[in-house]
């Protein structure tokens, strides 16, 4: 175990990089910072914490910086969530007021975590498979077609057109409608076929291959197995960072292009916890130089799905995990209210 004083100076150290870029050595840390200590005795806690893994001295600069490892006894041991200002969670909450649909909700909320963090914004659609039913619409578009509409507590709304074995009454579509309501509106998604299995039965004999018909549909719809997606902004703010990156900025601009990276990146959407992934701990090498901070958001507690940021390792861990745990909040807030 590193001791407090040894923790204060890696503190400092990690402080001083990100906001200067710049390694740095033990004058200018006795000169910014309050360690009570004289010179010489920063030097040797610099140089036990090189020895131990958490700094390191990138070239001939008497300079360190700070490594994976210290970036994340930093963010374990160190960093608090820094908390967002009245007037940032005034702004947060204004612009994401102005949100007319689910849509409009994630690509709103990209835009916003792209802009506070100044890092890469990801966030992923609430997911169907954790969502619960509000309400489920058919609609008559001819004699034997129909459009269902499923519409889930988080806004999230899926259409699907069905061709009917044979005609299918409007009296036939509105008895169908109330009584598959009153069977899954409020259920979870799990719980539907269930709820359903035995519904054609209640119908006449010659509507109920219509009545099949459409609950297949609706189950299809629930267990659909390319339903994750993401939205992602910012990607050009990578470019500020450029000497971040060691070779090329190259491999993170493919990773982030592929998706199935990207949601393994953020984790699964029921772990509704912060999470900081740095360096080397992203599976993903050609995310090695970048760290990845992530949390569920959802209604009534339960996380439905992720949002996080990606961006170098040289971040503001306080300020960027302030912001991600603000902006998933409000976000769980609208699709509560929704």
């Amino acid at each position: 175990m590193l001791s407090e004083r040894r923790l204060q100076v890696l503190r400092a150290i990690v402080q001083d990089y990100v906001g200067t870029e710049e390694p740095v050595g033990s004058k200018a840390l006795t000169e910014r910072h309050n360690l009570g200590v004289s010179p010489a005795t920063v030097r040797n806690d610099m140089a036990a914490l090189e020895d131990e893994g958490f700094i390191a001295q990138p070239h001939t600069s008497a300079g360190r910086i700070p490594t994976d490892k210290g970036y994340r006894l930093f963010v374990d041991k160190l960093a608090g969530v820094k908390p967002m200002t009245p007037p940032e969670r005034r702004a947060i909450q204004n612009f994401l007021d102005g949100a007319v649909d689910l849509d409009d909700v994630v690509a709103r909320t990209v835009r916003l975590l792209a802009q506070l963090t100044r890092q890469v914004a990801v966030v992923q659609y609430p997911s169907l498979t954790r969502s619960t039913v509000r309400h489920v619409e058919l609609l008559s578009l001819a004699p034997a077609r129909v459009m269902l509409v499923l519409i889930t507590d988080t806004g999230r709304v899926e259409q699907r057109m069905i061709d009917c074995p044979a005609p299918f009454g409007e009296t036939a579509l509105a008895d169908l409608r109330a009584r598959l309501n009153s069977r899954v509106a409020g259920r979870r998604f799990s719980d539907v076929p269930r709820l359903v299995e035995d519904l054609a039965e209640a119908f006449d004999l010659e509507d109920r291959g219509t009545v099949s018909t459409v609950l297949s549909t609706l189950l299809e719809t629930l267990v659909e197995e390319n339903e994750e997606r993401l939205m992602i902004g910012g990607t050009a703010n990578l470019t500020r960072f450029g000497h971040d990156f060691p070779l090329t900025i190259r491999p993170v601009l493919e990773a982030l292009e592929e998706q199935v990276v990207l949601l393994k990146l953020l984790g699964e959407a029921g772990d509704s916890g912060m999470t900081v992934r740095i360096g080397h701990e992203n599976a993903y090498e050609g995310l090695n130089s970048t760290s990845v901070v992530s949390v569920g958001y959802g209604s009534g507690g339960e996380a439905v799905a992720k949002l996080g940021v990606v961006g170098p390792t040289r971040m503001d861990y306080p300020g960027t995990m302030g912001a991600v745990r603000a902006v998933a909040r409000y976000v769980g807030q609208i699709l509560a209210e929704s």
